[in-house]
C-alpha cells in the first residue's frame, strides 16, 4: 500500500483525533501605503467587517460530513461558515480536484496515489463510505474544485491550500488559471490560497498577485519576530496550529502586517482561548462551535 502522506499538513496534527475511518516572486514589504491599500481591498470577511471572528469551515463541516465532499461543502454553508477551506490536487490527467491525502486509500473505496488516477478513474470512487455515520453518505464523489467555486459563489469565502505541490508539478499555474476562468479573483470573493510550502505559496503570489496567500504553519519555531517579517514579505496570512496561538502572538502577527486563523477546532473548549488570543479566523470541524461561542 502506498504511504499515506500526514492527515494534517506534512505531519499528523498535534492532538489530532481522526474522525473518519469509521463509516521568483516581487518580494514587497507591508510598510508602503500601496501595499496596505492592497491588504484592505482584497481582505476577505475579516472580523472587522463582520464585528467577530472569522469561521472557516475546515474541509467542509467535517465533524458533520465525509470531509472535502460536496455534502460538507453545502453543510457548511447551511451553518453559516464565512469561508471554506479545501485542499486541491492534480489528476493525473491535469484536473484541479479536492482531496487531502496524497492517495485516496483513507477516505475513499479506492487506493492508489491522486497523481496517478486520471479523472474519470477519481470521480468512480466513493468519497463518503467511510465516514463515521456509515452510509448516510455513500456515493459521495471527489469534487471538482470548479464545484466547490460555483457552489461558494456569493455564498462564502474559500480558503484553498495548494497541497503535496512536491508531487504535482504546475499546480499553481493550473489553480490561477481556474480562479481566472471562474471569474472570482476580485475581492468580493473572498479567495485566499495558502500552503505550508515556502516555494508554493511564492509561485501562486508570482502568477496571481490580486489573491492573498497564507503560510501554513505547523513549527513554533517559524512564528518568531524574524521569520514573521520574512513572511510579510510575501504572504498576507500566517496560518499556525491552534495550540500555538497566544495574545502576543497575535500581537505580533499583526504588528508584522499579517492577519492569523489557526487550525483546527474540533473541541468547543477549544474555542475561547483563540477568541481571547485576538485571532482573525478560526479554522473548524465544527462551524456551530464558534457561533455558539
Amino acid at each position: 500500500m502506498a504511504e499515506v502522506r500526514g492527515h494534517e499538513g506534512r505531519a499528523h496534527e498535534p492532538g489530532q483525533v481522526q474522525l473518519q475511518e469509521q463509516g521568483q516572486v516581487q518580494e514587497q514589504g507591508h510598510g508602503s501605503e500601496l501595499e496596505q491599500a492592497h491588504r484592505q481591498e482584497h481582505e476577505p470577511a475579516q472580523k472587522q467587517e463582520l464585528g467577530r471572528v472569522v469561521t472557516v469551515a475546515h474541509r467542509g463541516a467535517a465533524g458533520y460530513a465525509p470531509e472535502n465532499t460536496m455534502a460538507a461543502f453545502r453543510l457548511a454553508l447551511d451553518m453559516n461558515a464565512d469561508m471554506v477551506e479545501l485542499d486541491v490536487q492534480l489528476s493525473k490527467d491535469g484536473e484541479l480536484v479536492v482531496i487531502h491525502d496524497d492517495t485516496v486509500d483513507r477516505t475513499t473505496d479506492g487506493t492508489g496515489r491522486v497523481a496517478d488516477l486520471t479523472l474519470a478513474e477519481l470521480r468512480k470512487l466513493d468519497a463518503g463510505c467511510r465516514f463515521q455515520e456509515g452510509g448516510r453518505y455513500a456515493g459521495e464523489a471527489i469534487p471538482l474544485l470548479t464545484e466547490v467555486l460555483e457552489l461558494c459563489r456569493g455564498k462564502a469565502g474559500v480558503l484553498i491550500e495548494l497541497k503535496w505541490p512536491e508531487l504535482h508539478q504546475g499546480l499553481e499555474q493550473a489553480l490561477a488559471e481556474q480562479l481566472q476562468a471562474s471569474g472570482m479573483c476580485g475581492p468580493e470573493h473572498h479567495i485566499i490560497v495558502q500552503s505550508f510550502d515556502e516555494e508554493s505559496v511564492k509561485r501562486f503570489r508570482s502568477l496571481l498577485p490580486e489573491i492573498p496567500v497564507g503560510l501554513l504553519v505547523e513549527d513554533e519555531s517559524e512564528l518568531t519576530a524574524e521569520k514573521l517579517t520574512e513572511t510579510a514579505a510575501f504572504a498576507d496570512y500566517v496560518n499556525p496550529y491552534l495550540g500555538f496561538a497566544s495574545k502576543s502572538l497575535v500581537e505580533a502577527v499583526h504588528a508584522a502586517g499579517l492577519r492569523i486563523f489557526c487550525w483546527t477546532v474540533r473541541t468547543r473548549e477549544a474555542v475561547q482561548p483563540l477568541l481571547d488570543a485576538g485571532v482573525d479566523g478560526i479554522i473548524t470541524d465544527n462551524p456551530d462551535y464558534i457561533a455558539e461561542s
